[in-house]
């Protein structure tokens, strides 16, 4: 019966534009599959108050509307949805302008269809500017963080 539901998932990852999916079952038996890809995906840190999906890093691209010079990286949004700077209202923000990230830090949440997706850092640096305001919709590709990776 496993196998039929990996290969299932197998069939859904080649048939769309997905790269991963994962299902969680009511007794808490979890299956990922993930097509082979060059980006790296991190580890499942669910936050306090919600459920989260699986976590999901932001990819460099050209900005749309960010200001930045050429030694600035972008990360953007990977998924389209509801940005959030904290894990809840209460929680201190993920990041703040000035600080030092490391690869793999949560940088802030993306809730799309009540999943609550982790976006982690893909770059070491300084976060020069938070672009999109807590709790506003972000469409694909948009830049959320400029980072000085010096």
């Amino acid at each position: 019966m496993l196998k039929d539901k990996i290969q299932e998932l197998i069939a859904i990852i080649e048939e769309s534009g997905v790269n991963e999916i994962e299902v969680s079952s009511w007794w808490g038996r979890k299956i990922r599959v993930t097509k082979n890809s060059s980006a790296p995906v991190g580890t499942i840190a669910p936050p306090a108050t919600a459920t989260p999906g699986p976590p999901i890093v932001g990819t460099a691209g050209p900005p749309e509307a960010a200001p930045e010079t050429s030694r600035h990286h972008t990360i953007t949004a990977p998924i389209v949805g509801t940005f959030y700077a904290a894990a809840s209202p209460e929680s201190p923000p993920f990041i703040k302008v000035g600080d030092r990230l490391k690869t793999g830090q949560t940088i802030c949440i993306i809730e799309a269809m009540k999943i609550m997706n982790e976006i982690e850092s893909d770059v070491d640096g300084t976060v020069v500017e938070i672009l999109p305001d807590n709790a506003t919709p972000v469409e694909f590709n948009q830049p959320l963080v400029v980072v000085d990776p010096a």
